[in-house]
């Protein structure tokens, strides 16, 4: 059976591997570069020294190496969005026409007939291939935290989107829900073409649905303030993930969505000019105060293990879906 199987997936397999050579042999002189960058600029040391406190008194020192930085290096932050598309790549390619493609061409009725029962034949099947997956997602996964480590830590951070999304163990469980979902919908469509059509759109919504709704709800955000006056600023090399900047007046209403203010200190110079200016736009009267709602940086693995275990629960519900849709194939 198991050599069955390597017969029927190699060429899959190898092209994988040609794949995964081409990718690697991108990645490892441009990262080498941008991590030879980062450290020797003195980027590297300079966000150490910042720490991870949320606001900090004043920008920090580091604006101007992170922005020769980001100059160089800002743009390699959207190839992260080609990395998000390689866990449903491989659920097309191989979870897809793992039972489509036998029961369109008639082979599995050949299978079943030689003292092979349905079931050990799906979970022979799924077992191997979705092990194979599970060591190319664990290579991925670590290949590309390695990359993407200096635009994390310049100001990408760790639980944004898109970087959250290749960084951890949320990758290899993306990768596992994808083959799963492929198979699922190969056993139902019976064709692959329409399994890997279906499986592309579910895997998209579903993956959409749990970024933008139920990430942000895994668990309460925390609420940071500070006195417009207080001379802090956030600090935007933390990683934290803010989901909003807000400005109140002395009233406690919100005068200012997405942003910012700094005055100076009471009594010191410009510091009259500064409420003055805020009460002719609008804002009300003073003292105002910034407040930030955010998740912590150090949230990350726990956010990390809330959706890799939401996606296997998944994974394990199609799996044993697609079983029990196997026994019922003519």
């Amino acid at each position: 059976m198991t050599w069955l199987i390597w017969r029927q997936h190699r060429k899959q397999l190898l092209w994988t591997l040609v794949a995964l050579a081409a990718l690697t042999a991108v990645m490892v002189p441009t990262g080498l570069t941008m991590r030879g960058t980062f450290d020797h600029s003195g980027l590297g040391a300079c966000l150490a020294g910042l720490g991870h406190e949320t606001v900090l008194t004043g920008a920090g020192g580091c604006e101007g190496l992170n922005q020769r930085f980001q100059n160089q290096y800002g743009g390699f932050a959207y190839v992260a969005i080609l990395f998000v598309l390689l866990p449903v790549l491989v659920g097309l390619f191989f979870g897809a026409p793992l039972v489509a493609r036998e029961v369109e061409n008639g082979t599995h009725r050949l299978v079943w007939t030689q003292g092979i029962s349905r079931r050990h034949w799906a979970l022979a099947k799924f077992g191997l291939v979705g092990g194979a997956s599970v060591l190319l997602a664990v290579t991925y996964a670590l290949g590309v935290a390695w990359w993407l480590g200096p635009l994390v830590a310049s100001g990408l951070g760790r639980l944004g989107y898109l970087s959250f999304d290749v960084q951890g163990v949320a990758p290899i469980a993306y990768t596992l829900f994808a083959v799963a979902l492929g198979v699922y919908t190969g056993t139902a469509a019976r064709k692959v073409l329409p399994a890997m059509g279906i499986s592309l759109a579910s895997f998209a919504a579903v993956r959409i649905l749990v970024e933008t709704v139920a990430r942000p709800s895994f668990l309460p955000a925390k609420t940071m303030t500070y006195a417009a006056e207080s001379g802090l600023l956030p600090n935007r090399y933390a990683g934290d993930w803010v989901y909003d900047q807000v400005v109140r007046n002395g009233s406690g209403e919100v005068v200012l969505h997405d942003g910012q203010i700094g005055c100076p200190p009471p009594g010191g110079p410009g510091a009259a000019d500064c409420a003055r200016n805020m009460a002719e736009h609008g804002f009300g009267a003073g003292p105002y105060t910034n407040a930030l709602e955010y998740q912590p940086a150090d949230r990350f693995w726990t956010f990390q293990a809330i959706e890799s275990g939401l996606f296997l629960a998944l994974t394990a519900l199609l799996v044993f879906l697609a079983v029990r849709r196997i026994r019922r194939i003519s």
